[in-house]
């Protein structure tokens, strides 16, 4: 039996809102991909079309970012920033969200608002305070300020957020654990976190997507190039005065987003259960 025509039109109209979506997603990763192996005869020329390769592909971009510059040395500091942050994070998050979350009353949930809206607080009026921090700590120009600073906007966010999930976790699992000979740390090691995985999971991306994302507080304390992090190192040394080297500028960003790009789709389904509250069975 033929289908009703407007039930193929109703499924033809998903499809192509869903086929545009995804253009529109992926189109910015495909212009980074062909812009980062394209020969500048290539990218400069008006008369090519810029869509594919109209000269062979080439690496000569890459070889200058690891070559010519601090590249390598930029993602090192990215990840060692993003690796102390999660830890700082993690270890004060987890805590403060169960405490929040098995606080009685409207004490818990107001100071776990109070805490969230300090993550809403612009950067642009906190690194004028934080700048005096972090000179009276003698730690200008050193990546181990960002590490100091960063975690006072993971923090609130996270702890929110791990407030959430563990109030979706029956107080009778601790509960049991605690009957069973437990203390309630032991409790909260053993039994809480395990079942916290995908809020765990959800907070150690998002902290480390953000440190790595994260612009003003670098500009604002580092200068040197050694110490600078991958998203200012390349919004910096490789733009020099109205030159844009384009080529160089679209490697070194895809080469930093690539791996956040994959952690996301092999932890898709856990990530989404975190951020989501979770649910226990």
């Amino acid at each position: 039996m033929p289908r009703p025509i407007a039930a193929v039109a109703r499924e033809a109209s998903f499809y192509v809102a869903v086929a545009f979506f995804v253009v529109l997603a992926a189109f910015p990763f495909y212009w980074m991909l062909i812009t980062a192996f394209k020969t500048n005869a290539d990218l400069y020329d008006l008369d090519n079309i810029p869509f594919w390769f109209n000269d062979p592909p080439t690496l000569d971009h890459i070889r200058y970012l690891f070559e010519k510059t601090l590249y390598a040395r930029w993602l090192l500091n990215s990840a060692i920033i993003g690796v102390c942050v999660v830890a700082i994070t993690l270890f004060t998050a987890l805590p403060a969200g169960y405490s929040l979350a098995r606080m009685t009353g409207r004490s818990g949930e107001a100071l776990g608002i109070g805490i969230f809206l300090t993550y809403l607080v612009p950067p642009t009026l906190l690194f004028l305070p934080l700048s005096r921090v972090i000179t009276v700590l003698g730690l200008q120009d050193s990546m181990w300020s960002l590490v100091l600073v960063y975690p006072t906007f993971t923090i609130p966010f996270c702890t929110w957020l791990m407030m959430g999930f563990f109030k979706s976790i029956p107080r009778e699992i601790e509960e049991a654990a605690i009957i069973d000979g437990c203390s309630i740390f032991g409790a909260f090691v053993k039994m809480v976190l395990p079942i916290s995985l995908p809020a765990i999971l959800t907070v150690v991306i998002f902290t480390f997507t953000l440190t790595m994302q994260e612009f003003v507080y670098a500009l604002t304390f580092v200068s040197s190039t050694a110490q600078k992090t991958i998203t200012l190192g390349v919004t910096t040394d490789l733009v020099r005065g109205d030159i844009y080297f384009w080529g160089e500028l679209m490697a070194g960003a895809l080469i930093a987003a690539v791996p956040v790009a994959i952690a996301y789709n092999l932890f898709l389904d856990r990530f989404i259960a975190g951020i989501t509250g979770g649910a226990v069975k």
